[in-house]
């Protein structure tokens, strides 16, 4: 059975359906779904870039930044590194070669999780990271994400984008039917629970408008915070914040990729491309800090790296260039990471710690432009 066949038998047995089982059925069921597929979504070949697949450079960059974090957390024996939606795996892999070469007792001490939800992708991660897998330093899981007792840094690189959501209009909630085999959009009354969730983090959308209710990023968020005793959080993706919701921006975000291309539909194909929403960063952040974290001010990714990476001028990227083409096709693809041409601008950076002296977090390189918004 097809993923339209078990949508369409969805909805005939239940009636319409919320857009958010839509949106999951399409990214994650375990036959068709999105990214449980075989098929190549990252890349050049595929249908999205992430920053790893720019250069190594970004994995370098924080694997800098984890050491730092390693040591205002008083250089733990042990320390438990998160990584969400890891994907191929290239950023862990960078981060844990940069770091064995270039910080080997924070590299000693680092136990590396990737917590990826596809069996396909799981597999991917065994190949990408069978050496550092093979000494034990590495673990890929795929259940429930369990509390550690040691210090922490959770790191989510377009994760939550990826959630599911619900999208509100001015007529309620947007519910999938079918005709004849074909989806169609009906609505259902607004939920008192989004609608409290919209009150608190977002508008309520007036006539046309609509906007997406993302209470699954915000409990995934609050259950994270939760488990962390001690430690960091890093979350980067394109988002908002309300008060850019309420200057009349960021409404109706919902966007489907096919073949690095804006799908026009998220109906048309479902399970070969790609669905996102942008992220609610004042609903992340009021979450982090419900559950005892300290949120830093929202950076961009731009000020971010540029925080990091200005202590050595950015040498990581360049230290394995022997020639002047070299240098210079680095150079356009660090440019790609940190300017608005880029995806520099495009992109925010949520830092939160917990256990933390707030002037030790604050000291941060990656918080160095903090106060340049």
């Amino acid at each position: 059975m097809s993923l339209r066949e078990k949508l369409v038998q969805a909805i005939r047995t239940c009636g319409p359906i919320p857009f958010s089982r839509y949106m999951e059925m399409c990214l994650y069921d375990a036959g068709h779904g999105y990214y449980s597929r075989n098929a190549e979504q990252f890349g050049k070949a595929g249908d999205f870039y992430t920053s790893s697949d720019v250069h190594a450079v970004f994995g370098r960059l924080l694997a800098r930044q984890f050491e730092e974090m390693w040591r205002v957390l008083g250089s733990p024996e042990r320390v438990e590194i998160l990584e969400l939606g890891p994907g191929r795996g290239l950023f862990a892999r960078d981060v844990l070669d940069w770091s064995e070469k270039k910080f080997p007792e924070f590299f000693e001490s680092v136990h590396y999780s990737l917590h990826e939800q596809s069996a396909a992708l799981r597999e991917r991660l065994k190949t990408t990271l069978d050496r550092h897998l093979a000494t034990g330093r590495v673990s890929i899981e795929g259940g429930r994400k369990e509390e550690s007792a040691n210090p922490a840094i959770i790191f989510a690189n377009e994760f939550f984008d990826a959630l599911p959501v619900e999208i509100v209009g001015s007529q309620g909630e947007l519910r999938i039917g079918e005709e004849n085999g074909r989806f169609v959009e009906t609505w259902s009354p607004l939920s008192e629970e989004n609608r409290q969730y919209l009150a608190r983090f977002s508008i309520l959308p007036q006539a046309v408008e609509r906007v997406e209710a993302g209470r699954i990023a915000y409990e995934q968020m609050s259950e994270l915070a939760k488990k962390v005793r001690k430690g960091f959080l890093i979350a980067i993706d394109y988002g908002y914040s309300q008060a850019e919701q309420l200057a009349g921006r960021h409404c109706g975000t919902v966007t489907a990729y096919r073949q690095h291309s804006i799908s026009a539909s998220p109906y048309e194909a479902p399970g070969e491309q790609d669905i996102t929403a942008h992220v609610n960063f004042t609903a992340l952040s009021a979450a982090a800090a419900e559950q005892g974290m300290a949120v830093q001010p929202l950076l961009t990714q731009s000020q971010f790296l540029l925080g990091i990476g200005e202590t050595n001028q950015f040498a990581d990227a360049f230290e394995d260039c022997r020639l002047p083409q070299e240098q210079a096709k680095v150079a356009l693809q660090l440019k790609h990471l940190i300017t608005p041409a880029g995806v520099g601008e495009t992109f925010q950076v949520l830092a939160a710690s917990k256990g933390v002296a707030p002037e030790d977090a604050a000291k941060l390189s990656g918080l160095n432009f903090a106060l340049s918004k």
